[in-house]
């Protein structure tokens, strides 16, 4: 740090001695060499002034400011941004109407009428008739004795909980309509792009900030994050997300993430809230949440094939029940069954207890979580899949008919 401070002191210090020169060389200059600057400097002046008219009416020197192709392109690139943001602006104020408030009301004994207990986000994506609905996040309304929609801070009215789905953490609710002009329109968050400007809009902290705007970008697509939908701590499902700097704070779940057209790409799920993260929140893409919505309203609750069988991994199996698995060597990946639902699938396909599953239709299965994504992702109700299993060290297939939804 010293080496870099004092070149600077020395220059400076040089700067002082050949100013003091100056001066003193000035002092021993007489009149008549001051008289002689003077004269030459007035007539390069006239000279100057002449060459200087001549130049311009001959058109040879013209005005920079007027040709001046910088300044043009500025001007372009700056009423472009003030137009963009105008639209967006205008976008964003149209659609917020539609941002609501979601509060979980509940009670904490037989005497309690309820209360409020917490609140969040939700978008109002539909108005059918007399009646409006609501999607929102799961994780909003859970334990909720009621819930009410806050239109505003003024407004709240009762809402009805038509269903709800854990795995992907969302809810739709349905409300009284009379109230509800605005209805939020919906985008497509495949043809958006790493980069694109995106605002979040919900109520962080409570109704009290209800309706704020942050904005940031698309930061990522399509990633994938485990999550814990059952509180053991353990991922349980894997869910794709939309990755945006723009904040998200507490309150803001269920919230819409908006493009600069004023429409909703995804619904804000989550954030990474660690001290030393910064800037990572997490949507819902909104083609995700549609397929869940139509699922919910048609049938209240998403219907998923069932295989009724309990599992563990093999390295998971307690030391006692270890023994009655036999595999062959080399064979290390794979989930034991540890129950067999009766009636079920499993069952009917004639799986037992301590066998271990290794394959689902040619895909490998390494553990529950990959037995669910493939049945919730790649198969339907009433389709037939083949598992491959192990039993007394013998590998065998059989075929389960997913005739049953949980």
């Amino acid at each position: 740090m010293y080496h870099d401070d004092q070149p600077l002191e020395r220059n400076e210090d040089n700067q002082h001695q050949e100013s003091t020169t100056h001066q003193m060389n000035q002092k021993d200059r007489n009149s008549t060499g001051i008289g002689k600057i003077l004269t030459a400097g007035i007539l390069g002046g006239l000279i100057a002034t002449v060459l200087t008219i001549f130049l311009l009416s001959s058109n040879v020197l013209t005005s920079a400011s007027n040709e001046d192709p910088t300044d043009s392109q500025n001007e372009e690139i700056s009423d472009q941004i003030f137009n963009d943001d105008t639209s967006i602006s205008t976008n964003i104020n149209e659609l917020s109407k539609a941002i609501v408030g979601v509060v979980n009301i509940q009670t904490q004994n037989i005497f309690d009428q309820g209360s409020d207990a917490g609140t969040g986000s939700g978008i109002i994506y539909k108005k059918d008739g007399n009646e409006a609905y609501v999607v929102t996040n799961q994780h909003v309304i859970e334990g909720a004795k009621a819930v009410e929609v806050a239109l505003n801070q003024e407004k709240r009215v009762e809402a009805e909980i038509l269903g709800k789905d854990p795995l992907t953490d969302l809810a739709v609710l349905k409300i009284d309509g009379e109230h509800v002009d605005t209805v939020a329109k919906l985008g497509s968050s495949e043809e958006s792009k790493v980069g694109d400007t995106v605002v979040a809009i919900g109520n962080p902290l409570g109704l009290e900030f209800s309706n704020s705007v942050t904005k940031g970008i698309i930061s990522g697509k399509n990633r994938s994050l485990s999550v814990d939908t059952n509180g053991d701590r353990q991922p349980d499902w894997v869910t794709d997300v939309i990755q945006t700097d723009a904040a998200i704070n507490p309150g803001n779940s269920g919230g819409a993430l908006v493009n600069s057209n004023g429409e909703v790409i995804g619904i804000n799920s989550m954030k990474i809230a660690q001290n030393q993260v910064e800037g990572m929140g997490f949507a819902i893409p909104i083609e995700q949440a549609q397929n869940i919505i139509s699922e919910i309203e048609e049938h209240g609750e998403v219907q998923r094939p069932l295989v009724g069988i309990s599992v563990v991994k093999i390295n998971e199996v307690p030391q006692p029940y270890a023994q009655n698995i036999q595999i062959p060597e080399g064979i290390e990946e794979g989930i034991v069954i540890a129950q067999v639902e009766s009636g079920s699938p499993a069952d009917n396909a004639g799986l037992k207890q301590y066998d271990v599953i290794t394959k689902i239709n040619d895909q490998e299965i390494k553990s529950l979580l990959d037995l669910k994504l493939y049945l919730y992702n790649e198969v339907e109700l009433n389709d037939e899949v083949e598992l491959t299993y192990y039993r007394d060290g013998e590998e065998h297939t059989t075929t389960l008919t997913l005739d049953q939804a949980i």
